[in-house]
């Protein structure tokens, strides 16, 4: 018999009843240091009294009128992320998936409306995750995502991760933009190196196409910058936001320059949910802390901290582990022998949340504001976790 809630996840045996911080409690009283933030989404942990106000505040006033009106909050946020990014404008959806949709709507209207309807290729790289839409999972490609969908929405090429050949070899007259994540989230914490991101953006630029990021787990201070494109120096047309954006209520945004969005016009595009009064005020009081420069610095210190305790703990362990990679507060711990899952199992058995991730890599993501002290006994249990699952290799 089918259960009540639709089976479409290997769920944990777990339940969560409350959070502080970096803590997540259990219904049975055990309290587990939280390196998973909900997949990226609670950047400022749980229970932010910052956010708990700003939320408060605003159910106590409005919450959702449609889009059919003028949205205080959502003029307020879009002005933030406006004033702090490449952006001229920007639409609010409810979540990463969405925010594909758009943008590849976005680009494929952009080009209808130079006169060119044909360009409507959009190039990706394999590994890739983009949501589970029917244009994500046409985006990323992957037989993981795709087999059982079809037909596949079709205007979607693949290559692979950080062959900038390929993607030139596959540009033509139908090519519309290049889709890629700074940071492959799903695909193993694989980041593009700045060089490559530099030379992704020329290729772009010498064929007169459009570059779509996804920084949808990349973005909003993950990686030390407000947004994991900015440590190349370089800026997209587009770009995807989601996750942190709402501190774990449920937004997303699509930035675009003036041009890249110059076909969506009123009537291309809408949300009923999307950019609601109770939304947005969270989303503004979460920029108003990440995008801050002094809290920045200190996820890139407290993220050198953490790389530099997990490189210990891979030399403790190499029979379990054979790297670190990724950026900022954005890290995997690349496995040897043994199944990320079965580091992820232990984890719980020892009370530490991690992700697993493809490439047979262990996600960590922490609040950006884990502590010092939160940081070295998550190591300490990550150690003891590893312990574990050496012991039965």
């Amino acid at each position: 018999m089918i259960p009540s809630v639709l089976p479409t996840y290997n769920r944990a045996d777990l339940t969560f009843e409350s959070g502080e911080g970096s803590w997540m409690i259990e219904a049975d009283g055990r309290r587990f240091l939280d390196l998973g933030a909900g997949i990226a989404v609670n950047v400022l942990g749980h229970a932010n009294p910052v956010l708990v106000e700003a939320l408060t505040a605003q159910a106590n006033k409005l919450w959702h009128v449609s889009n059919l009106y003028n949205i205080t909050q959502q003029q307020a946020l879009a002005d933030k992320l406006v004033g702090a990014s490449f952006a001229d404008t920007v639409f609010f959806n409810n979540s990463g998936t969405e925010c594909c949709e758009l943008a590849v709507k976005m680009a494929r209207k952009y080009w209808n409306d130079k006169g060119q309807p044909n360009r409507v290729e959009i190039i990706g790289f394999h590994g890739a995750f983009h949501g589970r839409s029917s244009a994500g999972i046409a985006a990323a490609g992957s037989e993981k995502l795709t087999k059982g969908f079809g037909p596949l929405l079709p205007g979607f090429v693949h290559v692979d991760w950080e062959d900038l050949k390929a993607v030139e070899a596959s540009i033509t007259e139908n090519t519309a933009a290049v889709i890629v994540e700074p940071v492959q989230g799903e695909g193993g914490i694989r980041p593009m190196e700045d060089a490559d991101l530099k030379a992704l953006r020329e290729i772009c630029d010498e064929a007169g196409i459009l570059l779509i990021m996804d920084e949808v787990q990349c973005g909003v201070g993950r990686t030390g910058k407000l947004f994991a494109h900015e440590w190349a120096g370089v800026t997209p047309d587009i770009m995807m936001v989601a996750k942190g954006i709402g501190g774990g209520f449920p937004l997303g945004a699509v930035l675009a320059t003036e041009d890249a969005a110059s076909g969506m016009v009123a009537g291309t595009h809408g949300s009923t949910y999307g950019g609601n009064p109770l939304a947005c005020a969270v989303g503004g009081a979460v920029m108003d802390v990440v995008a801050d420069d002094v809290f920045l610095a200190d996820v890139n210190r407290k993220a050198g901290l953490l790389r530099q305790k997990l490189e210990g703990l891979v030399a403790a362990h190499p029979d379990v582990f054979e790297s670190v990679r990724g950026s900022g507060l954005m890290l995997g711990l690349k496995c040897a022998k043994p199944a990320c899952t079965d580091v992820v199992a232990a984890g719980y058995d020892n009370e530490v949340i991690t992700v697993p991730a493809a490439d047979n890599v262990v996600r960590l993501l922490p609040p950006l504001n884990i502590s010092d002290d939160e940081i070295s006994e998550a190591v300490d249990r990550l150690e003891k976790a590893a312990a574990q699952v050496a012991a039965n290799v």
